[in-house]
């Protein structure tokens, strides 16, 4: 983030980079919790440095005592675990013609979701303004249903992770040329909603936000997530890391040209694999649709040298058995190796909006090697 009033929730102990590197083993260990010796022993730290972390977070309200473990010969172990509820964050998803709002708690668990329909093209200060009420409309909503008095209140909301179509320059927040919707090339987005919400934003493509939720849930490979839904594009994790590139622009799958002579695209090139597998989609051609889309998958595959292919998307969600078989069915053929498999991602309900709030949480415990280039930052405290 650059530089504003807009500063984050104040939780000083989240500053310290052993201190997420605890968080985080709070978060994995789940309700069952770890001790403060498991803890040590995993992060390197005396045993003393754990405590006076542990005893910090707890002030916080950040961990909580979870029991005793039985001795095994010395004395009973004290259990600590994440409490979830200590701060929140937003995760939106701008869709075409859809816009969903998630809230969700520390454990990346969601509290409260709404979508709606929505128009990317109906102009800046409208979509900032429905944006910015969405957001207030599902921390609201959280508020509602929470069972904790002041969830998702400013004081305990990290900040909101936006998740829309690219090109966009991640860094800056700034969009670029997006598909269909040319007039949004320049438009400083992040800064927008930021002084509309008072609130730390942080601003990535819809696949790159769905790509980092997948890549914390599972092991540390390299896989491409392809999503298509209203337009067609790719969010790359090689070696567990998100990769954007140099210039943020990694992973636009969609603007492939693999037919010289196809069809036109909304980008300005002929014959995308976007403009290909879209138009299968909509005659209803769902076995072309995915032999398109498979032809993608296995070039990434043969450039990039990956371990799976993740399919998302409302397109794909709909007839999830014949994209998985039709991909995989293209990957098989063109296989010069070993077969990389093919699979629904599992990314929650909402994956895009999801992986978006996982931008803001994230960095909190200690997961920058997942963004992987060009990464951003959020401030939590000061």
């Amino acid at each position: 983030m650059n530089p504003s009033p807009h500063t984050g929730a104040n939780l000083p102990s989240l500053r310290s980079h052993n201190s997420a590197l605890v968080l985080d083993l709070l978060r994995t260990a789940g309700e069952g919790g770890i001790s403060r010796l498991e803890l040590a022993e995993s992060t390197g730290l005396t045993p003393q440095a754990v405590s006076k972390i542990t005893a910090r977070l707890r002030t916080e309200g950040l961990a909580a005592g979870a029991g005793q473990r039985a001795s095994t010969g010395g004395k009973p172990r004290t259990v600590l675990c994440l409490v979830p509820s200590a701060a929140y964050a937003v995760g939106l998803h701008l869709d075409r013609d859809e816009l969903t709002a998630v809230v969700v708690d520390l454990a990346g668990t969601p509290v409260a979701v709404r979508t709606a329909p929505f128009d990317l093209g109906a102009g800046a200060a409208e979509v900032v303004e429905t944006a910015a009420g969405q957001v207030e409309s599902v921390r609201a909503e959280a508020e509602r249903l929470a069972e904790t008095p002041g969830a998702a209140s400013p004081e305990r909301l990290l900040g909101v992770g936006v998740a829309l179509p690219g090109p966009l320059d991640h860094a800056t927040g700034v969009l670029g040329r997006v598909t269909g919707f040319p007039r949004w090339d320049g438009f400083p987005l992040r800064e927008a909603l930021a002084d509309r919400l008072g609130l730390p934003v942080v601003l990535d493509k819809d696949t790159n936000a769905a790509a980092l939720g997948l890549a914390l849930r599972g092991p540390g490979d390299s896989f491409a997530y392809l999503h298509l839904g209203t337009g067609l594009g790719a969010g790359l994790v090689l070696g567990g890391a998100l990769y954007r590139g140099d210039r943020t622009g990694a992973g636009e799958f969609g603007h492939q040209v693999i037919q010289l002579d196809g069809p036109p695209c909304d980008c300005g090139n002929r014959g995308c694999i976007e403009a290909l597998c879209m138009a299968a989609v909509a005659r209803g051609d769902l076995a072309e649709a995915a032999r398109v889309l498979g032809v993608g998958a296995a070039n990434l595959v043969g450039l990039l040298d990956i371990d799976r292919v993740l399919l998302g998307g409302r397109a794909v969600a709909a007839a999830e058995e014949r994209f998985v078989s039709g991909v995989g069915a293209v990957l098989e053929e063109r296989a010069r190796g070993p077969v990389v498999p093919v699979m629904m991602a599992d990314g929650g309900t909402h994956p895009v909006a999801e992986g978006a709030a996982q931008l803001v949480l994230a960095p909190v415990f200690g997961h920058a090697r997942v963004f992987g280039r060009g990464r951003g930052r959020v401030s939590v405290g000061g």
